[in-house]
């Protein structure tokens, strides 16, 4: 499988490269040269398959013949090595729980079959590897957990300063070691610009071997097919109709794994993008004019992005047909005072408690439904609620139990460097990390 730049169609390369590199010329994304269809016999007749076989399968077309077949299934194996449940909250809407990982957070997946690819190809490589990340909540934490003791890899995680949750940046700034954060005074999108100036200056590349662990990277974007697939496994076993999926939207590189299952010939009924009150694509969704905007601060963090950078991949998938894209894809907004009314009321009704980006979520899909009777779906539930305990307990008036496996993380010294929207201010922090090393 080759993977082309989308700025620059003639830059092709394979998953190892694109996996190392991150990013093509011109800051562009790296996308597969042709979508793999899944075999129709092994679509219908999931429940015949383990989970790493299904796993498995999801990936191996993207990769070929560059991991050996035996690693790669490790690999699998070793990224969906927790439950990852579909559970029913009522009779119309379930929950795809994805947040029973090590960070507790759905990017656990790609994450972990990130790191694993990574350390694979980097096994003999003498110059020490930096994957350089921007998060806007959990990224950082399952990249930072990744990561963690790797051997020849130095991470370095950009975050907005006062915008993630207390576990959140407990999780992404405790580790120490090979784990370094920054605390941007700005926004994610700063964060995100800070990270493409980073990798198109010409300096730095000389001197660091810079690689990104968001979903802009496409082993960090791929994997998350594969939970979509489990998904189906389970819906198969109660359900008769195709699936609504509604999924929490802030950087889109989600929802855009789910399309690209969907093209690959995963049955869904439609998709649709949640987002917060950061509505971009929404908006586009409505009107054809897409309009980037500054980002808005809500509690629902993690989707706090005016610029979604992997819009562009779900545009290509579509073949940039607006209309193509509308028919497949229903945008909605939901704001902070609607996402804890949703809290509140799926907690009074079901006694399930929903995090702020599963609310969001939860608050889409009923507004799809409502508008499309006789249709059912599931939503993402992209994290557990403790990470979120302020909102949680303000809307559903309960308290949160911190997880045992996170009591000793939040007696942790947070380990930070603060710095301003400066890209000056990065380049030197790298520039000086690489010499220390």
């Amino acid at each position: 499988m080759k993977y082309y730049n989308l700025k620059d169609k003639q830059e092709t390369v394979d998953f190892k490269t694109a996996t190392i590199k991150s990013q093509g010329s011109q800051k562009g994304l790296f996308f597969p040269e042709r979508i793999p269809q899944f075999d129709e016999e092994f679509i219908n007749n999931l429940h015949l398959y383990s989970d790493e076989e299904i796993a498995f399968r999801c990936m191996k077309d993207f990769i070929g013949d560059e991991i050996p077949e035996e690693v790669l299934k490790n690999i699998a194996a070793e990224t969906i090595s927790f439950e990852i449940p579909l559970k029913k909250i009522n009779e119309q809407i379930s929950i795809l729980e994805l947040f029973h990982g090590p960070t507790l957070a759905f990017k656990d997946v790609g994450a972990r079959f990130m790191s694993r690819c990574l350390s694979y190809f980097l096994q003999d490589q003498q110059k020490k590897v930096t994957v350089l990340v921007a998060t806007s909540g959990d990224t950082g934490g399952a990249v930072a957990h990744g990561f963690y003791n790797v051997p020849g890899i130095n991470v370095v995680i950009l975050y907005p300063k006062n915008r993630v949750s207390a576990v959140q940046e407990k999780q992404l700034t405790a580790l120490g070691g090979n784990i370094s954060a920054l605390e941007v005074n700005g926004n994610f999108d700063d964060c995100q610009n800070l990270v493409k100036q980073a990798f198109s200056d010409e300096s730095i590349n000389s001197e660091l071997f810079l690689t990104s662990a968001n979903s802009i990277n496409i082993s960090r974007w791929l994997p998350q097919q594969i939970y979509y697939v489990l998904a189906l496994k389970q819906w198969q076993k109660h359900e008769h109709e195709n699936p609504v999926i509604c999924v929490p939207s802030g950087n889109f590189g989600n929802i855009c794994a789910g399309l690209l299952t969907y093209f690959r010939g995963l049955p869904a009924e439609h998709f649709i993008a949640a987002c917060n009150e950061n509505d971009v694509v929404p908006d586009y969704l409505k009107t054809n004019h897409y309009q980037p905007k500054k980002a808005l601060a809500t509690i629902s963090n993690a989707m706090d992005v005016g610029d979604p950078s992997n819009f562009t991949r779900i545009m290509e998938l579509f073949g940039h047909q607006f209309d193509t894209l509308k028919n497949m894809i229903t945008g909605y907004s939901t704001d902070d005072e609607s996402t804890l009314q949703t809290i509140k009321e799926v907690h009074e009704k079901y006694g399930y408690i929903l995090d702020p980006h599963s609310a969001v979520a939860f608050d889409s899909l009923e507004k799809y439904l409502h508008e499309n009777p006789g249709k059912k779906g599931f939503i993402l539930g992209t994290a557990h609620p403790v990470k979120f305990p302020e909102a949680v307990e303000k809307a559903a008036h309960i308290k949160i139990e911190i997880p045992e496996a996170l009591n000793d993380l939040m007696k942790q010294e947070k380990k930070t460097v603060e710095i301003n929207t400066d890209f000056e201010e990065l380049k030197r922090f790298l520039l000086n990390k690489n010499q220390e090393q």
